[in-house]
């Protein structure tokens, strides 16, 4: 990268706000005052991300008499659920190639499970009048190598024999640049129903006013310290009170659970992203982008990119930070550097549009499982069901992840709590130094395949065996 052009791509950075571009809004309601005092419930929900809000809004459907009580750390929305890209998928699995990779024989249910809960979703925004920008408009998987174009046409093939194709339309480069036009797209695989973009954060916004219509008592800056048996139910202690609950439902997420023995099964990784100024309507002429869809690339390290409701350009992803010991802190929100190399990958993408400038720039952590899709389980003697790593596609699988927990709590056998899917467990985390030496090992083997036409080594293919693995 010649220094000319990294002046120039950072200098699109210059008046960059550090902080989520969803969360920046005139419109970002007031908290809801923190618990003091004890309190009883049916159900306590911790976490005020989309698996808490998902958990008390669904519980509150199913049963309208039953006491639910919702407690968050901080405030509604302002982790995961109010940093990530919006891209809310119909997949459970993290994409259909790793549901097919895990799950092959379940593959087909999954799928209809997940297209079912992103009709829910769609149909819970309409039902509640939840204004979060919500535009079915699909998303295209981009290839930006010949080898990429190639193995994005070799799996169309193998989906579409094992009849999982339907809605999924292979685009050769001038297809795709008629979508959205880079001179660096090669091909693309368009899934024109499966994913939604929305608004993240009018999303937590929206699930906490529906919630608290519907009598839910919501507590914020409210963490949740501890959590014991008390009687037949649980207890759970707060800096100026107490819960006690027939039952609990964990959403913490790539927060330390509250389970202890669940912890290992996580990582916290760190993403970024930028947020580009309101596009013109000369550069969004530029670009094309008449159908709005959201994108990603094919890289191990790759990018995901979309237009918000007043054409910005959101750009993400290619870096995936695991910081040492696996500890959640502020200071790891933040990072120039990566701001820096994502400008730089955006305009190379988009030569057309030098010049825009980015308004926004900021991190935040993914809840990573080495199975890269969700979990399930309980303890406390069935008191208390939790679910974890979604591993950064969680905006419309977490309302998934809510039902199976529901259905835990309440003892039921249903098609969700059959799955193996949620009868298994991702293999846990190694503790430090060897957690962070394989992570890393992992990462330099991806950004080597990258650089080598999608060639894995010796490393890639171990954990592909398995079943493990790392990407951006």
């Amino acid at each position: 990268m010649a220094p000319g052009a990294m002046s120039r791509w950072t200098t699109s950075l210059s008046e960059a706000r550090p902080v989520s571009y969803w969360l920046d809004d005139p419109g970002r309601p007031a908290p809801e005052p923190a618990l003091t005092g004890p309190v009883t419930c049916d159900l306590l929900v911790v976490g005020g991300g989309y698996s808490g809000l998902w958990t008390a809004l669904i519980a509150k459907e199913r049963d309208p008499s039953r006491d639910v009580v919702l407690v968050e750390g901080r405030e509604v929305g302002w982790a995961a659920s109010g940093r990530n890209g919006g891209f809310c998928a119909a997949s459970l699995t993290h994409g259909l190639a790793n549901g097919l990779a895990r799950w092959p024989g379940e593959i087909h249910t999954l799928e209809r499970l997940g297209a079912r809960n992103l009709d829910a979703i769609e149909e819970t925004l309409a039902r509640h009048s939840i204004d979060c920008d919500f535009e079915r408009t699909g998303e295209i998987d981009v290839a930006t190598e010949p080898y990429q174009a190639e193995e994005l046409r070799s799996w169309y093939e193998e989906i579409a024999a094992r009849g999982l194709a339907d809605g999924i339309e292979l685009l050769d480069a001038h297809a795709v640049r008629e979508q959205v036009d880079s001179p660096t797209f090669l091909a693309g695989l368009h899934d024109r129903r499966g994913v939604a973009m929305l608004n993240p954060a009018r999303l937590a916004w929206g699930l906490k006013r529906a919630c608290l219509a519907l009598g839910v008592r919501v507590y914020e800056h409210t963490p949740a310290l501890t959590l014991k048996r008390y009687g037949a139910g649980m207890a759970v202690r707060t800096p100026y009170g107490a819960v006690r609950a027939r039952r609990v439902a964990l959403g913490t997420n790539v927060f330390p659970s509250l389970v202890r023995r669940v912890r290992p099964y996580t990582v916290p990784v760190y993403d970024y992203a930028l947020m580009t100024e309101p596009l013109t309507d000369a550069q969004l002429a530029s670009v094309g982008w008449r159908n709005r869809q959201g994108l990603g690339d094919s890289a191990n390290q790759f990018h995901y990119f979309r237009l918000s409701a007043d054409n910005r350009i959101l750009w993400g992803g290619y870096d995936a930070v695991y910081p040492y010991g696996g500890r959640v802190r502020a200071e790891y929100d933040d990072r120039p550097e990566t701001y820096a190399r994502l400008a730089g990958h955006f305009f190379t993408c988009f030569p057309q549009l030098e010049g825009v400038r980015f308004t926004h720039a900021w991190g935040g952590a993914i809840d990573t499982c080495s199975r890269f899709s969700a979990f399930f389980g309980t303890a406390h003697a069935g008191r208390v069901a939790y679910a974890a790593g979604y591993t950064g596609l969680g905006v419309g699988a977490t309302r998934f992840g809510a039902e199976v927990m529901l259905d835990l709590l309440a003892g039921e056998r249903t098609e969700r709590t059959e799955l193996q899917m949620v009868r298994s467990k991702p293999l846990p985390f190694p503790p430090e130094p060897f957690a962070w030496s394989g992570i890393a090992l992992t990462k330099w083997a991806l950004a080597r395949a990258d650089a080598h036409q999608g060639r894995r080594n010796l490393w890639l293919r171990t954990m592909d065996r398995l079943g493990l693995g790392f990407d951006s």
